[in-house]
Order: C-alpha cells, then sequence, then structure tokens
C-alpha cells in the first residue's frame, strides 16, 4: 500500500505543475517511388490541475490509511 501511495503522490504532483503534453506523430501523405511527402502532427493532451490536486489527495490519504494500520498491528 505504501507503493501505491507514493507512486500516486508523485504522479499527482507531476499532474499538477505540468498540466499536459504533445507527441508528434510523422504520418506518410503521398508516396510516389522515390518522392516522399511526410506531414508532422502534433497531438496535445490536456488534463485540469485539479485532476493532479486529486491523486495527490489520494495518495496522501493511503500513506496516512497504511501508517494507521501499522501502528494499530504494532500495538497489539
Amino acid at each position: 500500500m505504501k507503493t501505491i501511495g507514493i507512486a500516486l503522490l508523485i504522479i499527482g504532483i507531476t499532474m499538477t505543475l505540468f498540466t499536459g503534453f504533445t507527441y508528434l506523430n510523422k504520418k506518410e501523405v503521398v508516396d510516389l517511388g522515390s518522392i516522399e511527402i511526410s506531414k508532422t502532427e502534433k497531438h496535445p493532451i490536456y488534463w485540469s490541475p485539479v485532476v493532479g490536486g486529486v491523486i495527490t489527495i489520494v495518495g496522501l490519504l493511503i500513506l496516512v490509511i497504511d501508517r494507521t494500520n501499522r501502528r494499530r498491528n504494532s500495538v497489539n
């Protein structure tokens, strides 16, 4: 559980700081023997910083729940 909580925390903080990215796709338009024409297309992917905040909070909650469960188990 601790590993999942840490991973969600890191992903959430990263998603809050960086609200998207763009990847390029090279597409062949025309291929006439030795003549090739290609086109590079940009595909942006964006998300709201709120999504990153929610994922960060979920990661923190998982870490807190894991810590309280460990304390309860060590007392018993």
